[in-house]
């Protein structure tokens, strides 16, 4: 799983949502050089992906990750999310606040 994701607690969430949810090993990017980098260095099976990150976007990362490696289940989790472009399908865009169910349901409808 690969979470990208520039606020650490909230990564931290994302994360504990999914080990719930039976996830068991993670990778967390804060850039999306970063993001770029742990995806090809292990192709993830699930991206959760921010909006706006310290340096570059989620949307970037993610089309960069798929140019690579081929299409991966992504949610992208944004208080941004009508600024989430590209974020055309197979992708998920929920708002944060996001609610705990909302993320293991498309969890387990992705993946």
């Amino acid at each position: 799983m690969l979470i990208i994701e520039d606020e650490p607690l909230v990564a931290l969430l994302i994360q504990e949502v999914l080990e719930e949810e039976g996830a068991t090993s993670f990778e967390v990017a804060s850039t999306q050089a970063e993001a770029v980098r742990c995806a090809c260095n292990q192709k993830p099976d699930f991206i959760t992906s921010d909006v706006r990150l310290l340096q570059g976007t989620g949307p970037e990362a993610v089309a960069e990750i798929f140019s690579k490696l081929g299409e991966v289940p992504v949610v992208f989790i944004s208080a941004t999310p009508d600024e989430c472009r590209p974020c055309a399908p197979p992708g998920i865009v929920m708002a944060k606040p996001f609610e705990n169910r909302a993320l293991a349901a498309a969890f387990h409808r992705m993946v």
